[in-house]
This record gives structure tokens, sequence and C-alpha cells, in this order.
């Protein structure tokens, strides 16, 4: 056995989406940090569709890039296309989606890695968790190396056990190419952790000039391009080492310099096409080929992304289904098939291919297949994402239970930060449902826990007018900075936005016309800031969109944030480790063992929890109250009796 000569503050297990993010967020914030991975070649790579947001999911990039995250960034310098979907509908559910570059994405978020501060990365299979009188000090290898730390992140994605299926086939792997994580699963049970599995899937990916796109419809990117990044500047400095010159784009969007963008000098169009008749034919005739279908998956798929065999069956009324055709990057003709995963036989794969509209010659470069893996239930973890059952160990990503970049980004993230702050002698970062979609999801983790791989929704948030994509730097940026994760130049370009919408605001407030006040005219749903009588104020269009907002929706934000205060006093009432609800008389007894096994820290988180009822939080309210007493009692007789133990019998 190799004892490592270096002792780390944080070691992240695993260089996905979420242990990038949990990687430069610890090193970042002063951390020394060791990012250890099967293949130091798939750092930051994208498994399954090369983009990122969407509904819900861009909001969660947005905030992640807001705290000082990385995503944002990599995304607007490997995007081929940008979209901003739902604008039909209120800003709450306006949600940014790029297509990436698969490589370039994750080329950049490698060497972003290689150039940070205080993070070293090392190729290894991590086989053990190494603990210490019940917490974590670091991990072991399968080359028996063990690396010492004063805390440990897990973020193995779907690496656990991977077991890939294609029919009858199987084979161990996480990913097509990368093996799996076969010892790690035994030491997170050690540690007391229960585990269960999930099951997720991706579709086959064709060659581009076998395809017929003549029959196809084109979707193309939007001008101008709504990035991820509040740091642009960001972009525009990082690159300017290098002499590479702003290109404007096609239709006069100015891309920042560097990106996948400056290359293609435009937008590269996605495509949409359907299924067919004869696509529903095949798959009910080899539906028994399935192993999803024929009982040999064991694990639960998403319910949000089926496969396509699950479509024919659930929605058997649908005549046809929507496929996208979406590029995977400048350098590659491969070809995305978006909406048909599938774990169906490649023989049977080609045939249903070649059913789609468009794709009637179509070649698969490689096949569809769907991947099984253990995960931890995430009710065994605390609202920082360390386990309950073993101190300093953090969990992150899709081992919780989530699927996604974004959750997993989002994840990692958080993991990271309360890693770096255990470590420094700091209180963890809770973010609460009324301040980010990052809080909603946590919140939900380990509150409600999931069977399913769980996706963010829009819906899922209460708050979703206050969470918008578009104000996430406004609610977050604060506290990435005072977490030192957010640079100070970052943070003084987000002041001066602040000031300047906030003045701009005022000014309306107190300039009248006609007797009414700009804002009130502005709020009008006919009104915009440009119809408005000129002034001295030169607002950024961000900036513009932001007043136009909070003018033309003040009454519905100010109703969400009387509910949210309502709330408050249950959110802020926590509910101590140490609290037996054995001893709660008149506790129904589902809620008794729903609370025991949950183990919340509010009365908030409580509340959510499936089976506790209003009226189960109110007797918790009085017995906590109660609890409260008897603690406070036994404190002040413990400090006039100092040579005296007692112990507090519930």
């Amino acid at each position: 056995m190799f004892v490592y000569p270096k002792n780390y503050d944080v070691i992240v297990v695993g260089a996905g989406h979420a242990g990038v993010e949990a990687a430069l967020a610890a090193s970042r914030m002063g951390c020394e940090t060791l990012l250890l991975t099967i293949n130091a070649d798939s750092i930051g790579q994208m498994s399954c569709n090369p983009a990122i947001g969407g509904l819900a999911k861009g909001h969660l990039a947005r905030e992640i890039d807001a705290l000082g995250g990385e995503m944002g960034k990599t995304t607007d310098m490997s995007g081929l296309q940008f979209r901003m979907l739902n604008t039909q509908n209120g800003p709450a559910v306006w949600a940014p989606r790029a297509q990436c570059d698969k490589k370039a994405y994750q080329f950049r978020m490698k060497w972003v890695c290689e150039v940070q501060p205080n993070l070293d990365i090392q190729q290894g299979q991590t086989a053990k968790i190494l603990v210490k009188d019940g917490v974590a000090c670091g991990v072991e290898t399968t080359l028996e190396v063990q690396y010492l730390a004063n805390t440990v992140v897990i973020t193995t994605g779907t690496f656990l056990r991977g077991l890939m299926h294609i029919g009858s086939n199987q084979q161990s792997g996480g990913r097509a190419g990368d093996a799996a994580a076969t010892n790690l699963s035994s030491s997170l049970k050690d540690v007391g952790l229960e585990l269960g599995r999930l099951k997720t899937g991706t579709p086959p990916r064709l060659l581009r000039k076998s395809i017929d796109f003549s029959k196809t419809e084109p979707q193309p990117g939007q001008e101008p391009v709504p990035f991820f990044s509040f740091w642009k500047d960001d972009l525009f400095h990082m690159e300017q080492s290098r002499s590479i010159p702003v290109v404007a784009g096609a239709s006069g969007g100015i891309y920042p310099p560097g990106s996948i963008l400056d290359q293609i000098n435009q937008q590269l169009p996605c495509h949409i096409t359907f299924t067919t008749d004869k696509t529903v034919e095949i798959i009910r005739a080899n539906l028994h080929k399935s192993p999803m279908y024929s009982g040999v998956i064991e694990g639960v798929g998403p319910r949000y992304c089926p496969s396509i065999e699950d479509k024919i069956v659930k929605f058997a009324d649908k005549a046809r289904h929507q496929i996208f055709l979406e590029p995977e990057g400048i350098a590659t003709d491969e070809i995305y098939v978006n909406g048909f995963s599938t774990s169906l036989p490649f023989e049977v794969q080609i045939e249903l291919v070649r059913s789609i509209i468009g794709c009637e010659k179509a070649d698969i470069m490689r096949p569809a297949y769907a991947v099984e893996y253990d995960f931890v239930f995430p009710h065994q973890l605390f609202p920082s994402l360390e386990t309950k059952s073993c101190g300093n160990l953090f969990l992150g990503g899709q081992i919780n239970g989530t699927s996604g970049y974004e959750e997993a980004a989002a994840q990692g993230l958080m993991a990271g930060i309360n890693a770096a702050r255990r470590v420094q002698g700091k209180e963890a970062i809770v973010l609460r449902r009324d301040q980010a979609y990052i809080g909603v999801l946590i919140d939900d983790l380990i509150t409600k826990g999931t069977t399913e791989p769980y996706r963010m929704f829009t819906s899922r948030a209460e708050h979703r007018l206050l969470l918008r994509q578009d104000n996430a730097d406004l609610r977050l940026s604060e506290l990435g900075h005072e977490i030192g994760l957010l640079p100070e130049r970052n943070y003084q370009a987000f002041k001066a936005k602040k000031d300047a919408i906030e003045k701009e605001i005022k000014r309306l407030q107190s300039t009248f016309y006609d007797g009414i006040s700009l804002l009130k005219i502005l709020s009008r749903p006919e009104s915009s800031y440009q119809s408005l009588p000129p002034s001295e104020s030169s607002l950024s269009e961000v900036e513009i969109q932001q007043v136009e907002i909070a003018a033309k929706y003040a009454g519905y934000i100010s109703r969400q944030v009387l509910e949210v205060e309502k709330t408050k006093k249950l959110e802020d009432k926590e509910i101590p480790l140490v609290f037996d609800y054995a001893t709660v008389p008149s506790l129904r007894n589902e809620a008794r063992q729903k609370l025991t096994k949950f183990r919340p820290a509010t009365l908030g988180q409580a509340a959510r929890i499936s089976g506790v009822s209003p009226a189960d939080i109110s007797i918790l309210l009085v017995s906590l109250k109660r609890f409260g007493n008897r603690e406070n009692a036994a404190s002040q007789d413990n400090a006039k009796n100092p040579g005296k133990t007692e112990t507090c019998d519930l």
C-alpha cells in the first residue's frame, strides 16, 4: 500500500459535470483539492445529448454561473446553437438552451481544471472510502494508492456498478468506452448508506451524409444570441492573450472571441422529423427483445425522458412522435437523434432508425444503449449534501438519484462549496426554496427522496416568479462573492448592474407624465421601456429587461414575497439532530416513521415530507418548544454545577 505524499483539503471522486464544479469550487475557495477520475481524457464529457439548458435546467445553469461556477462559460464558448425557449409565456418560464460542440465543451472543461490553482488531477479508479472514527479521511484506488484528505466528495455519475444493455448483450461500463466503478458501492454500504438501482439511456448517433435533411424541418438558432454566462467580459479577457478577434455573426450578433461560433460564423441548425407507422410496427414486433420489457433491467428509468419503446407503449394513441436531429460538433459529422433512446438489439435499431422520415438510408455510427447503475437514496443526506452516516463525506450528482448535466453540476457545486467550508470551519451554505432552483432541487431530494431519476421542472418551484433565469445573478451573486467563489471583477460588474436597475426604477417611480408615474405607465401590457419619454439613462438591454419585468409583474412578485414571509417561521425553526420522534405524543405512526427516516433539519422540511400532515407539524412544534425549554434548563443547571453531568431524558 502506497500513501500519496500530499495531504489534501478536499478530494473529489469523479470528473463529470458534478465533479468538475465541485473541484473548481473547492480550489477557488482556497482549498488544496484533488480531482480523481477513472479516465483523465473524459473530464467534463457529455455522455448523452451535447446540450445545456432547457426548461428549468437553463435556470440551474444560470444559477451555477451566478455563484461563480463554470458551466455557463463553457457552454457559451462551445455552443453551436442558442435559443431562448418558452418566450410565448411569462418570464418565469423562459429558459435558455444551447446545442454544444461535444468535444469542445469537454476540452475546455479539462483545460480549465488543469490551469486552476490549488487543483491537482490524477487518473485512478476509487475502490474504497477511508474512514476514521466515523469520519471520511481519504480514498484508496484499485492501484492500492491511498490519498488522504479532510473531506471527500463522491460524484460518480452512472459509473457505480454500471451495466450497459443492447438487447440481450450486457457489458460492464458507466458509459460506452469507459469502465465501471466496481468496488466503490460496497464501500458506500460499509459506511452505512442504503443503495438502489436506476437506469438511463442514450439514442443512436447517425452519419450526417446518410440523412436526407430535405425531408426535415430546420430549426435555426436565435439572434441576438441568448448566452448563458453573466460574465461575458471574462470570455473576452481570457482569450485576449491568444489574439482572437471579436467576430460579428451572420445576422449581426456579437460572439465571444474564441468560441465555436467564431469558427462557423453562424449558428448551426438542428432539424425536426417524425416517426412513422413503420416505427410502431417494428417496436411492437420486437418489444420482447427490449431488456426493459423482458425484465432484464432492474433499475427504474427516467419518467420524463422515456425510451422510444416506452413512448410507443404508453402513448399508443399518438400517430407519430417528434424527433430532433442535432449536431454533435463542427469537427464531426455525427448526429444525435434526440427523443429516440432505446435498448433494443442493434439489428432492430437499424430498422427503427430507417423508419424515421429523412433517415431511410441512415447509417448508425454508435448504437443506442441503456445503462443501469447504483445510486444512494438521497434522504440519507443533510441539506449540505454531507451524508448522515459518515462525517465529511459529501455526495453530488447522479449518485443522489438525479438525471441531467445541470442537476448534477448544481449539486456538485454545492457539495464542493460545503466541503471547502467544512475544512475552513464555517457553516454550510444551504440555499432556500425561495432563493434558487438549486435550493428546490436539493430540498426535494432530501425531504421527498426519489425512486426514479429526478429531473428539474419549473412546476417544482412554488416561487418560480422570483426564481427566473434572468435574475439569477441578482439572487445569488452576492452570496457567491461572500463565500469566495465569485471573483471581485464579476462582483463589481454585478453591483454596477444592480445599482443601475434600482436607480432607474426609482427614477420611473418619481417621474410623472400626465399625472401618472412612468413606472405605472410601464406596468401596462401595451407599454414598453422604449415607448416612455426619453431620458439621460443609458441602460443595457439586460438592465432594461429587468426594469420592465419589475414594473409589469410587481403585483405578482409582491404576492410571492408575502407567501415566502408567511412560511419563513417554519423554514427557520430548526429540529435538533438528537430530537427523538418516538417521544412525541399524538404523532401519527406514518409521520413518526417518515420523520425518523428523513431526519429533516427544519420544520419547513418536515412539512414537505410525504405522509406528514399539517396536524403533525402543529404537534411537532409544541414538542420542540418543550424540548427547547428542557435543553435550556439543563444548560443553566450545568452552568451552575460544572462538575455535574446530566442528560436530557425525553
